[in-house]
C-alpha cells in the first residue's frame, strides 16, 4: 500500500515545452517506476494549456480546482471541480485553464514512461 498526501509532494515545473503553453507544474504522486500506475496532479496557471496530442493508453482526469477546458477535434467542454474525464487511447485532445482561472486536475495513467 502507498499513501500519499498532495500537500506533501512538491510541484515541479513542467519541463516539456513542446506540449505545454504557459506556466504548468506537476506533482507526481504515484508512479516513480515503469511498473506503477501513474497518478499526478497537473496545475495550470490562468490561460495555460497543452497542445493537441494523443496517448497510446487510456487516460482519466479528475478536476480538483478552478475552471478548465477539455477539447477534442469535435468539441470543447468547460470543466469544474468534481468532473471526471475519460480520454481513450488515440483520441486527439488538449486541456488546460480558462483565461481567467487557474486549473488543476489529477491525471491517472497506466504504467510506462514517467516523463509526464
Amino acid at each position: 500500500m502507498k499513501v500519499v498526501s498532495i500537500r506533501d509532494v512538491a510541484a515541479q515545473e513542467a519541463s516539456d515545452n513542446t506540449i505545454f503553453r504557459g506556466k504548468v507544474s506537476v506533482q507526481r504522486l504515484i508512479g516513480d517506476s515503469n511498473e506503477e500506475l501513474r497518478v499526478s496532479v497537473v496545475n495550470f496557471s490562468p490561460g495555460a494549456v497543452n497542445v493537441f496530442h494523443t496517448h497510446t493508453f487510456d487516460q482519466v482526469l479528475y478536476v480538483t480546482e478552478g475552471e478548465g477546458i477539455v477539447a477534442t477535434e469535435e468539441k470543447e467542454v468547460k470543466v469544474t471541480p468534481g468532473t471526471v474525464i475519460f480520454i481513450p487511447a488515440g483520441e486527439n485532445h488538449w486541456h488546460g485553464a480558462t483565461k481567467n482561472s487557474a486549473f488543476s486536475h489529477i491525471a491517472i495513467m497506466p504504467p510506462g514512461d514517467t516523463s509526464f
